[in-house]
């Protein structure tokens, strides 16, 4: 019983929001579906030069992608890191840091706002290597954010 209480609340809370924002939902949620589809049929390193030009962290032009963008745009990176977020907890599967940052790339791809896709890697306690995704656009922390100090970047996309 509690369950269909649960299910009944969510579909009350989600038809009170917008259609710009439902409309939002429904692309992250199906965009994380195929960005986790890819990541478990293709090879990273198939895939890799579809999430953009492979840059080390520092490169002025990450940094540029990062923050010189017009000032509009972050309304719309708001949007769509809530989006995100919101949708990667409701989906019937784990939706881990790296769809939900490639979701995101692709909605703001979309509608012609840069972005850049953070990978970082850290040696951890449990496990010989621990890794992580963040996105950022127009100075907006888009998804992956607070990122852990333990995290080094290695790479970026951008």
């Amino acid at each position: 019983m509690n369950r269909w209480r649960l299910i009944r609340r969510l579909l009350r809370r989600f038809g009170q929001i917008g259609n710009r924002r439902r409309l939002l939902l429904a692309e992250a949620a199906l965009l994380m579906g195929l960005a986790r589809l890819a990541l478990i049929v293709i090879p990273f390193p198939r895939l890799a030069p579809r999430l953009g030009t492979l840059l080390p962290p520092a490169e002025a032009r990450a940094v540029q992608a990062r923050w010189l963008q017009p000032q509009y745009h972050e309304a719309m990176a708001e949007d769509v890191g809530w989006a995100v977020t919101r949708a990667a907890r409701y989906l019937p599967f784990r939706a881990v840091c790296l769809p939900q940052a490639m979701a995101a790339r692709i909605m703001l791809k979309r509608r012609g706002i840069d972005s850049v896709l953070h990978l970082g890697a850290a040696t951890g306690q449990r496990k010989p290597l621990d890794a992580h995704a963040w996105l950022d656009s127009a100075g907006v922390e888009v998804t992956g954010y607070p990122v852990s100090r333990q995290f080094a970047e290695i790479a970026c996309f951008v």
